[in-house]
């Protein structure tokens, strides 16, 4: 097995099957802004997106399967035209989401 294939098993074992949650900070071409946003929203792992104002533009949260799944998302944004940077930080345990308080 290769050390590439070696990593995203063992991070996907650390994080499980359905729970890899990632944050991401975009910084894009702001002219095309509405373009960019449609086609960012179009895949299926997105569940939230933000025009922000600040350091970066798009924020977003998206859900994966595994961490090979996170990996092809982002990959899969390169093919989006007009993003110039991103930042990636995945969620290493959620106190609320949805609304919801995850703890007590």
């Amino acid at each position: 097995m290769e050390k590439n294939e070696d990593y995203e098993r063992i991070l996907s074992t650390y994080y499980g099957e359905n729970q890899v949650v990632a944050m991401m900070m975009l910084k894009i071409d702001t002219k095309e802004a509405e373009n960019i946003a449609k086609m960012i929203s179009k895949f299926d792992v997105v569940e939230e997106l933000f025009m922000v104002t600040g350091d970066v533009d798009i924020i977003l949260k998206a859900k994966f399967q595994n961490y090979k799944a996170l990996k092809t998302f982002i990959l899969d944004l390169n093919t989006v035209s007009g993003i110039k940077e991103t930042k990636t930080m995945t969620v290493v345990t959620p106190f609320k989401e949805g609304g919801t308080i995850l703890f007590k």
